[in-house]
């Protein structure tokens, strides 16, 4: 028997049915780019789920449709029709009385015409009075009880579904059997209502409901919640119709529904029913009513309809528009998505829901829902990018380009080598020297006098070309303090962004090349204070006035000397002059100008700092007359460098420069 071959390859019927919907790598780098500039990573995320990613569609693009389709069931109809049907039908039944009533003589007849002439103007009122009365014409008297049938019809039917094929055309109210059924029905439901509104056990009771009444619903519920959900909307989109007519015509309608349903025995049921279903949902909009516009006029039953739609895709509009506090996308009701706007869109809300899960699920995303916040894993992705970014501008050059010079014999050997070059203070590799100039004889065919043994040597003589050097790895470190500014100055100009990617790339550059370093971030505006990684990818901007780089620089002072045995490197990014400093009991002073008593005060922490040895670099953002004074001032005196980079090379002249100040002292 021949054993079975399985063939494997690449998928090539279309889409990969087993890729994820969205590049989850490709949402983080969205997400970061929003937050570096300034964004929270709350609205990064939300935006981001407004937008889509890629291919796919976003909420706006579902929360558009859905407002079409509100607008649309807005101009559906006029609410008012079931009392406007109501009336021309009583008018019409009138007429054919009045007619009948002329053609027979007697008292009797006159006295009817007279009740006839005094009957209320209102609709309702009319009804009611004329229950009792005795219809001479045939056609009048199947025309009024048309207004009754018709409307008890459409309310019942309207709050339980499945009512009409129940019934099979049966009028509960002139057939007895029908009437109890209903009866019996809405007993029992009130009774289960009321059981579940104490909070008793209600698993045998429903499943001995829906046994007796389960055709009435053919939503065919799984529990006594879910009853409840179905038969409270259509219950609240019925209250809706009531508030959204004006107060005589749903006076009208409240008092036509009255004598409908006392006919068939239900109006004190109903009315209970409404009650209990109020009282277990009372955040369904019961009492707020709505303007619908349109022509034709609407039924009860179909008023309700649309007004319970309106609910419903009001309900979705807020799902869908996130806008509640602690909104995530589970908010969301997939299956009310596809009921109204279709398959695709459901499918595209899942696909949003994986992504908001897979971000947190694989570690992008820590934190609660109401506050997330990047992950380590997600600020090292984001160092990855904002350094791959700026080599990129970095100029080419042979390997080895930014590996230090001066390690000398103090450096920790790699295992590596590579051509000598001028400068380079690494301990020459003989062996691969050597090497190099034998093979280079060799290839010459240059050959010595025969030794004492007979054999010929080869004479080897060493060339530069000839030379390398052992890679050794610097052992001693840097202490870096990096001073950005988090003034309001640097948004307003565009400058937040490419402030906060340099400091990642700086960052991501110390921990994979230079891990011995120790990089402090300090972010100044009235205060400074030092900043985690997070700490700054999270941090947005505030209105405050004050650019105090007096404390900044303390608290570079202080990083330093707590690594004392490295190299001091201070670098200041900022694109003002200093405006605020700290007093004698540590709060901070704002003047604009600038006050000599700030200068003063900046200058000596300066000092203090070149005393110490550390090499400040000034990274000047903008064109500001009084900072470029100040700036020029404090280099001269602290023998530092001071760097006017466009702001889209901000992190190229920072990464450069500091890879420049790790040559030693």
């Amino acid at each position: 028997m021949r054993s079975k071959r399985n063939r494997y390859g690449a998928w090539a019927g279309g889409p990969d049915p087993l890729a994820p919907p969205y590049d989850v790598r490709a949402a983080v780098d969205e997400l970061g780019r929003e937050v570096l500039d300034g964004g929270s990573l709350r609205s990064a995320l939300r935006n981001l789920l407004r937008r889509g990613l890629g291919e796919h569609g976003g909420l706006d693009e579902l929360l558009a449709r859905a407002r079409r389709l509100r607008r649309e069931a807005g101009r559906r109809g006029d609410l008012e029709g079931s009392v406007t049907r109501a009336r021309a039908q009583l008018d019409q039944a009138l007429s054919a009385e009045r007619e009948e009533l002329a053609t027979r003589p007697g008292d009797d007849a006159r006295f009817a015409e007279t009740r006839l002439d005094a009957l209320p103007r209102s609709t309702a009122r009319a009804v009611e009075e004329l229950a009792d009365y005795d219809w001479a014409s045939a056609d009048a008297r199947a025309t009024y009880e048309a207004i009754l049938e018709g409307l008890r019809r459409e309310v019942l039917e309207q709050q339980f579904a499945g009512l009409r094929d129940a019934l099979r055309g049966a009028d509960p109210a002139n057939d007895p059997a029908a009437a109890q059924r209903v009866q019996d029905m809405l007993t029992d439901l009130n009774a289960l209502l009321g059981k579940h509104a104490r909070g008793e056990d209600t698993a045998d009771a429903f499943a001995e409901f829906m046994q007796r009444h389960g055709e009435l619903f053919p939503e065919q519920p799984d529990d006594v919640d879910e009853l409840v959900d179905a038969l409270a909307r259509r219950a609240a989109a019925g209250e809706r119709l009531l508030r959204s007519l004006s107060p005589a015509q749903r006076a009208e309608l409240a008092g036509l529904m009255a004598s409908a349903l006392g006919g068939a025995g239900v109006a004190g049921q109903m009315a209970e029913l409404t009650s209990n279903l109020r009282a277990l949902r009372p955040e369904l909009p019961w009492g707020r009513g709505e303007q619908m516009s349109g022509a034709e006029p609407l039924g009860y039953g179909s008023a309700a309809q649309a007004l319970g739609e309106i609910a419903d895709l009001d309900d979705l509009l807020e799902q869908l528009g996130q806008d509640h506090p602690g909104a995530t996308l589970d908010d969301v009701d997939v299956e009310s998505v596809q009921r109204h706007l279709g398959r695709a869109a459901a499918d595209e809300v899942s696909r949003l829901q994986q992504l908001e899960r897979e971000l947190e699920r694989q570690g992008w995303l820590s934190g609660s829902g109401a506050d997330p916040q990047l992950s380590p894993k997600a600020l090292r992705r984001l160092g990855e990018s904002a350094l791959r970014a700026v080599f990129a501008h970095l100029e080419r050059g042979p390997r080895g380009q930014h590996d230090l010079r001066d390690a000398g014999a103090a450096g920790e050997i790699t295992g590596a080598s590579r051509r000598w070059r001028f400068g380079d203070e690494q301990p020459l590799d003989v062996a691969r020297t050597v090497g190099n100039a034998v093979r280079r004889g060799a290839a010459g065919h240059r050959t010595g006098e025969p030794s004492r043994t007979g054999r010929r040597t080869v004479a080897v003589t060493l060339d530069v070309e000839d030379f390398e050097v052992v890679e050794t790895e610097r052992r001693s470190g840097a202490a870096v303090a990096l001073c950005v500014d988090l003034s309001y100055s640097m948004v307003t100009d565009g400058r937040w962004g490419p402030m906060k990617q340099t400091a990642l790339a700086l960052s991501q550059l110390t921990s994979i090349r230079f891990s011995q370093d120790a990089l402090q971030i300090i972010g100044f505006g009235r205060y400074a204070q030092a900043l985690s990684l997070g700490e700054l990818v999270a941090v947005e901007p505030e209105t405050v006035q004050g650019t105090n780089l007096q404390h900044a620089l303390r608290l570079a002072g202080r990083h330093l000397r707590r690594h004392s045995d490295a190299e001091p490197v201070v670098l200041v990014v900022t694109d003002g002059e200093p405006t605020a400093h700290l007093l004698d009991d540590g709060e901070a002073v704002f003047s604009w100008p600038p006050e000599r008593e700030t200068v003063q005060a900046t200058v000596r922490e300066v000092d203090h700092l070149s005393r110490y040895g550390a090499t400040i670099n000034w990274f000047m953002l903008g064109d500001d007359p009084g900072l470029r004074r100040f700036v020029d001032a404090i280099a001269r005196r602290s023998s530092g460098r001071v760097l006017t980079p466009d702001i889209d090379d901000l992190g190229r002249y920072v990464v450069a420069d500091y890879l420049r100040s790790r040559r030693g002292r």
